[in-house]
């Protein structure tokens, strides 16, 4: 693929309430945002309420450049947020509202034809805590193109998963994404014992017939696991400010380069470049122009 890729992040979309300020989050949203970064069209498609959080919410994405026509709005439920706390490494540990309208999506004719147009659909285990969007999020993954990329980045939070979603999740899904905290979680959770990242990175590959298994492992670099070949990355040592959205820029380059044919070495190197810069900058929506961007891929400046 040479062309732009229309690339959708399915899910929440919060406000990040952060020690130093607020900030727009949620994983799909992070995600729609990278992969706009890198040159496709990003869109969300999420909900958020009718209420100045929501407005607030919408100009954040068009500033952004993220599109937003597939955002939906709802008067009965507030937009979502989140409590965040940063540990002395910089990871964030969340708090997330219940109730909010993200826990309402709707599968509505708008979104029938997005998912039928969508190149990649990034979607998790998060905003399938309420029926009624793991419904929808269902309808849409089922209703895009057999050669549509689908990637499930689990985000394990608070009591918000288990066993069945998890498993459904990753049936549903061409390539799976976990921080190396989560893959021991879905091993013990799906009954598959334990082992090395290795030997379980595997396991899920084939329990659940991935193309890839991306495991991130921090400053530690990650793990990319395919049928033919394991690729690690020891990571790159930078001055971490936070660690918000690194996981999701992390994601969103691996769906870039995968379309485009890359090599698994390409893909990790870059992969692991765009989400150690990611973690230099606060939140997880730090802009950056064509030529930074350039710069941080070539690895002439990280921090």
């Amino acid at each position: 693929m040479k062309k732009k890729a229309l690339m959708v992040g399915l899910g929440e979309v919060l406000w990040d309430s952060l020690p130093s300020r607020n900030i727009l989050g949620g994983a799909p949203a992070n995600f729609a945002y990278m992969a706009s970064v890198l040159g496709n069209e990003g869109i969300v498609a999420s909900r958020v309420g009718i209420d100045a959080l929501g407005d607030e919410a919408c100009q954040e994405m068009n500033r952004l450049g993220v599109n937003t026509s597939f955002l939906q709005r709802d008067d009965l439920h507030p937009t979502g947020t989140a409590e965040v706390s940063i540990d002395k490494l910089g990871q964030p540990n969340f708090t997330i509202t219940e109730g909010v309208a993200w826990d309402f999506l709707q599968w509505t004719s708008e979104w029938e034809e997005l998912s039928a147009q969508a190149d990649v659909v990034c979607f998790g285990s998060l905003a399938q805590r309420s029926p009624m969007s793991a419904v929808t999020i269902e309808c849409f993954l089922q209703n895009t193109r057999k050669t549509a990329l689908r990637i499930c980045d689990i985000n394990l939070r608070q009591s918000y998963y288990n066993g069945d979603v998890l498993w459904k999740s990753f049936q549903q899904a061409d390539i799976a994404k976990l921080n190396e905290h989560e893959l021991p979680q879905v091993s013990a959770l799906l009954n598959w014992g334990t082992g090395s990242e290795e030997v379980m990175a595997k396991r899920l590959l084939k329990e659940c017939n991935l193309r890839l298994a991306c495991i991130t492992r921090g400053d530690r670099g990650s793990l990319i696991v395919s049928d033919e070949s394991v690729v690690e990355h020891p990571g790159f040592h930078v001055r971490v400010v936070d660690a918000v959205g690194a996981g999701d820029a992390f994601t969103a380059c691996v769906a870039h380069h995968y379309l485009r044919g890359a090599s698994l070495q390409e893909i990790s190197q870059s992969a692991n470049r765009f989400a150690s810069w990611v973690a230099t900058q606060p939140g997880a929506t730090p802009t950056v122009s064509a030529e930074q961007l350039h710069t941080i891929l070539l690895g002439v400046v990280l921090s």
